[in-house]
């Protein structure tokens, strides 16, 4: 008989064939991993993207509203203070991503050795398809290559993402592994795709032999011809089942903050973290702490923050990388001006009155 869970978005209904996947899978997990669960961070780079042309995405809504490409791209002051931040937070780095076409390879060759400098570990990309002379650049500052191919159904694949071609991203996998390095691949579940479609990602994981795959539940964005997400039962079986065929790979789902009552039972599928949450916007209130007690109810040990803010002094931790005076000085002032007036702010209005308005917070650009 299907198992019921209430949360604040839906019922969960936890039919017979989830419920024997969840039990196989959660096996498959405790053989592998320690319990620990984590918040992935991605940084991006812009909110412009040359091909713009993926009918799901944000960047299909935005393309014929910029005119200067240039001026779409984040600062590298508001790049890095991003990342002093997760790192503090403890916010596992899961990869530097962004449109094609802002920023010179140069330029990100640069923000890619900024970023592992300031995480102090090599980091992962995704950044369109790579040359083997662009990852060789890159290759002292990332451990490993991210393919976003969206979905692997052929015809549904020349549907949604037109743009991007199979075979440049395969490509782009060889000359990773040829180079050392990890690779992974991101899946949008949404599109249209049935349960069925899970063998062609099976295939392609068998083939690669990828260490780490993210599950996105699309979020609808307007304009674009998709009006809800997956519901939460469906991502889980895509989760399972890559548990149980492949106990030892990195499962990370894309959430949101409406879906944040789902993280127990996607964590309880197989998945190893979560990514996609406006973390800053929530950092201290009531979502914030509903994903601690997520977390917790699933029997894991979240290794990431998003309720305390550590006392650190933000001069002290940018000099150590940041060198540049003018630029070091520009990530101080917006780091100081984030934990004034967007951590501390959501935090105090969270400890004081229990009741935090973190639904009237304003954006903070996730």
């Amino acid at each position: 008989m299907p198992i019921t869970e209430k949360n604040s978005v839906k019922t969960i209904v936890i039919d017979d064939e989830l419920k024997e996947l969840i039990e196989k899978a959660q096996i498959a997990y405790s053989e592998n991993f320690n319990g620990d669960a984590w918040l992935g961070r991605c940084i991006f780079l812009s909110w412009y993207c040359a091909l713009g042309n993926c009918d799901f995405c944000f960047r299909s809504t935005q393309k014929h509203k910029i005119q200067h490409p240039a001026s779409a791209r984040r600062t590298k002051e508001s790049i890095y203070s991003e990342a002093f931040i997760a790192k503090v937070l403890n916010w596992k780095f899961e990869f530097l991503t962004g449109g094609y076409g802002v920023f010179e390879f140069d330029d990100i060759v640069e923000i890619s050795k900024t970023i592992s400098e300031i995480f102090g570990e090599k980091i992962w990309v995704n950044l369109g398809t790579l040359s083997k002379q662009q990852f060789e650049q890159l290759l002292p500052y990332i451990e490993g290559y991210v393919a976003s191919v969206e979905t692997l159904e052929p015809v549904l694949h020349k549907k949604v993402a037109p743009g991007k071609p199979m075979a440049p991203y395969e490509h782009s996998i060889k000359n990773a592994k040829e180079l050392g390095l990890k690779t992974s691949i991101t899946i949008d579940l949404g599109l249209g795709e049935p349960l069925e479609d899970y063998k062609y990602v099976k295939e392609f994981i068998e083939k690669y032999d990828l260490n780490r795959i993210t599950y996105y539940a699309l979020r609808p964005v307007k304009g674009t011809p998709y009006e809800h997400g997956p519901n939460p039962e469906f991502v889980a079986k895509w989760i399972a089942k890559t548990r149980i065929d492949f106990p030892k790979i990195e499962i990370v789902v894309g959430s949101a903050e409406t879906r944040i009552p789902e993280i127990n039972l996607l964590l309880k599928a197989g998945a190893n973290a979560f990514t996609k949450i406006p973390a800053t916007k929530i950092f201290g209130t009531t979502g914030a702490e509903q994903i601690h007690n997520e977390i917790k109810k699933a029997g894991r040990n979240f290794t990431s923050e998003l309720m305390h803010l550590p006392k650190i002094s933000w001069r002290d931790e940018v000099s150590k990388v940041i060198k540049d005076e003018k630029l070091r000085e520009k990530v101080i002032a917006k780091l100081e001006d984030y934990e004034k007036n967007r951590l501390m702010k959501s935090y105090k209005e969270f400890s004081s009155i229990n009741k935090p308005k973190a639904e009237k917070c304003e954006p903070c650009g996730e």
